[in-house]
């Protein structure tokens, strides 16, 4: 294990995702609560529109109620918690490694409302600052991409589940037949040396005892996402410029074509994988 390594994925995305530039490129380009992948129904879409299907898609997988205890481990802007607080009433956790993220969630749950179902705490999914079996439902969403030691994320999450509990999320992946080199600008861009796939968590999760591991496959998504955020980047260059810096806006246009790449040629997998420690398959 290189410790070394995972501090520097981990701080190093905590870092970027503290500093102004990337904050205002996420909320602006993004559309403000959701910072992750979308669903679309065409490939002109909003980002805006279709960042919140992922998150109904992904609650209609789920029994909800105002009793379940929700950990959302790299919640972002908070969009997903707030959808779930107020839909089914759950009360959420969101645990995440940058403040200002963190003060915006904060702001948004205070502003709608929801500030009495939703805590918002700093922190990151390989040490979860939580006792065991603390919740029915652990929730993410492009979030583990960060950690270079996702087996021991799989594990953190295993012991913060209760023994009936589900685990739902969506990662950034790659391909079981993908070439260290077509990702290798991807990858020295979040300090990582690979992805994780399919595979990996499906096989990590039956290790951990997880009855039922679904995966709804969804790649074609992420290309057109990606598609779409450097279509946005683009068409708003100036503005974003302005608010980011030049160097900043060029590195982020170098590396959603990078993106893009990946995922029309097929090395990239994205989708929603749902794991269930209940007994039934």
């Amino acid at each position: 294990m290189n410790t070394v390594t995972e501090k520097t994925a981990v701080y190093k995305a905590q870092d970027y995702y503290n500093s102004t530039p990337a904050d205002e490129f996420y909320f602006k380009i993004w559309g403000g609560e959701h910072i992750h992948v979308g669903i679309y129904s065409h490939p002109a879409e909003p980002i805006k529109e279709a960042s919140p299907k992922i998150v109904h898609m992904m609650a209609g997988k789920l029994k909800l109620d105002s009793d379940t205890t929700v950990l959302d481990l790299g919640a972002g802007y908070g969009g997903a918690a707030r959808y779930l607080a107020k839909k089914y009433g759950c009360k959420i956790t969101c645990l995440n490694l940058s403040e200002t993220q963190n003060e915006r969630n904060v702001h948004f749950n205070k502003e709608q409302g929801l500030d009495h179902l939703i805590t918002v705490t700093e922190g990151n999914f390989e040490d979860i600052p939580f006792p065991d079996k603390s919740f029915d439902v652990i929730w993410s969403q492009d979030a583990i991409v960060h950690s270079s030691d996702r087996e021991l994320v799989l594990e953190e999450v295993d012991r913060v589940l209760k023994d009936n509990g589900d685990f739902i999320f969506t990662d950034l992946m790659q391909t079981y037949d993908c070439p260290k080199s077509i990702l290798k600008p991807l990858l020295d861009r979040i300090h990582l040396n690979s992805l994780g796939s399919f595979g990996l968590y499906v096989e990590k999760a039956r290790k951990l005892g997880f009855q039922k591991t679904e995966v709804t496959n969804l790649s074609d998504h992420l290309t057109t996402h990606y598609q779409r955020v450097l279509e946005e980047t683009e068409n708003n260059y100036d503005e974003m410029v302005d608010l980011c810096g030049k160097d900043y806006i060029d590195t982020m246009i170098g590396g959603l074509k990078h993106w893009v790449e990946a995922g029309q040629n097929e090395y990239l997998s994205w989708g929603i994988m749902h794991l269930d420690k209940t007994a039934t398959a």
